[in-house]
């Protein structure tokens, strides 16, 4: 018997099929019958199907070794590229790579800061310098600038101003205009915004309105120190109301460039949340608005006097202490520096100190108050002193008290100049001390120019009369008064109260400036 074995080399190009004798095969001579013919047929076509068999089988596997082989010699080189690329002089980090580095370079800024004080967590999202040594320029710089770490713990965003790009330039810009180096660190903790700030885009249109508004430029630097938020403004937001609404209700508009100069604060103010209803509450209190925008413009900081906070509970504290509503005008009027003022203490204070010196009682208080508003605000000191050498007169305490009612600036004259005019009063008028009772304003008029040539034209005339009618009124009055054959009744005028219609007059250069209470108790003695 023979079995064929066929073996297959893995050639693409052919195929070779080799038959082999096998080991056990039967040597012993046979004689060959038809059965034996047969049978050897029949195993010869079991033997020829069994060889093809195994020739697809070897086909096949053929063709998967070649597949496969083909797919790791590709697999191969592609390793080898990426292995080659990942080995590059040129290689470059991955985004994520990136971004860890990025996270770890701003927690180390974070430690910096965290360091020496500043908490950095307002900075997130906010680009900062990739490294801490640049930030501690950049904190350096600041505390050059006098700026300490709560200043920066108060607006951490400064951080985020490059020195190079930010800081200089808005500082240098600073600078030409004539703002002051000794003022730059108040100006940056009042707005260390202006940092942020670009010079052409956003400071120098601003410094342009600021001089549209005739705000001089010697004025500019000023205007910028005393209020620097001026400069993070909208032009046509609220500085442009605010001014128009100003010159609307009567402040002239050449008073304008003073009134800002003097209290820039304005253009940072709502018409309709702050100025108007300040104006409108003034005029509820019997101010006429033309008398109103003359206060503004002599006094401007009156309009960022709180309204709700000061002004209301002030005027509630006048009526209090026996101030007359019909007076609340003439008093505001007078002094509208006591609406800003804590004002029920000194009422207090004040009423109780009078009523120990002289007797005052609360309803002469309120007529004192009426009359002169700054008595408020007066020390004690000069008072006494008045009062003393009202006593060395000749005054009786009585007569005194009479005299501070019906005219309280007795109380705040220079006594100098006051005892000049008594002894005048005593050696060339020959009159009695109760003219001076009377008419305790006879020590407020000048005796040069005012009660000495008065004197010597009725003492010429060898005319009688008061010294209210002698003084109260202007000199054109005067000497139409000296045209008269008889003294009239109906021209003695012995009220010194406050005329309002003199507040309403249009402002002029060379008026007389009111008395200021930050001029101290010196401007009235």
């Amino acid at each position: 018997m023979k079995i064929a074995t066929c073996i297959g080399i893995t050639k693409p190009s052919f195929l070779l099929v080799n038959y082999e004798l096998s080991t056990l095969t039967i040597c012993k001579p046979q004689i060959a019958s038809a059965s034996t013919r047969w049978i050897s047929s029949n195993c010869r076509e079991r033997l020829e199907l069994l060889r093809k068999l195994q020739c697809s089988v070897s086909v096949r596997s053929f063709a998967s070794t070649s597949v496969e082989s083909s797919l790791s010699k590709s697999d191969a080189i592609h390793s080898g590229r990426k292995q080659r690329k990942s080995s590059s002089l040129y290689s470059h980090p991955s985004l994520l790579d990136m971004k860890n580095e990025r996270i770890q370079n701003r927690a180390r800024v974070y430690e910096f800061l965290r360091g020496i004080g500043i908490c950095p967590d307002e900075l997130d999202g906010l680009e900062l310098p990739v490294t801490a040594e640049v930030m501690r320029e950049r904190v350096d710089f600041l505390h050059k600038l006098g700026l300490t770490i709560e200043d920066i713990n108060n607006y951490p965003l400064v951080l985020g101003c490059s020195v190079k790009k930010n800081m200089i330039p808005v500082l240098d810009y600073l600078g030409k205009l004539g703002v002051r180096k000794s003022t730059f660190t108040e100006f940056l903790r009042r707005y260390p915004q202006v940092l942020h700030a670009s010079v052409v885009v956003d400071l120098a249109p601003v410094v342009t309105y600021l001089q549209g508004m005739d705000i001089k430029p010697n004025d500019i630097p000023l205007v910028l120190e005393k209020y620097p938020e001026v400069l993070g403004f909208k032009l046509e937001g609220t500085m442009s109301t605010s001014v128009a609404y100003l010159v609307g209700i009567g402040v002239a508009r050449r008073e304008i460039g003073g009134v800002l100069t003097r209290y820039p604060e304005i253009l940072g103010m709502r018409v309709g949340r702050v100025i108007k209803p300040f104006v409108e509450y003034l005029e509820c209190l019997g101010i006429p608005r033309v008398a109103v925008a003359r206060l503004i413009e002599k006094r401007p900081h009156i309009l960022g006097f709180g309204l709700e906070e000061s002004v209301k509970p002030n005027v509630e504290s006048l009526i209090r202490y026996e101030v007359r509503e019909t007076s609340l005008a003439s008093v505001i009027a007078q002094y509208p520096e006591m609406l800003g003022i804590d004002l029920s203490p000194k009422l207090l204070s004040q009423r109780t100190f009078l009523n120990s010196l002289i007797d005052l009682g609360p309803a002469d208080f309120g007529r004192v108050v009426e009359k002169m508003p700054q008595i408020i605000s007066l020390s004690s000191a000069p008072i006494v002193k008045h009062v003393e050498f009202l006593k060395e007169c000749g005054f009786s305490l009585e007569q005194v008290k009479k005299m501070v009612v019906g005219c309280p600036q007795i109380l705040a004259l220079n006594i100098d100049i006051m005892r000049l005019s008594f002894n005048y009063f005593q050696s060339k008028m020959g009159r009695v001390l109760d003219d001076l009772v009377t008419f305790p304003a006879f020590f407020t008029y000048g005796l040069e120019s005012t009660i000495k040539p008065r004197h010597k034209v009725v003492a010429k005339r060898g005319l009688k009369c008061s010294l209210a009618w002698l003084l109260n009124c202007s000199d054109e009055k005067f000497d139409e008064k000296m045209s008269y054959d008889t003294i009239g009744m109906e021209e003695m005028d012995t009220d010194s109260s406050f005329d309002m219609n003199t507040l309403m007059q249009p402002r002029s250069d060379d008026s007389a400036s009111d008395v200021d209470e930050d001029s101290g108790d010196d401007e009235y003695v």
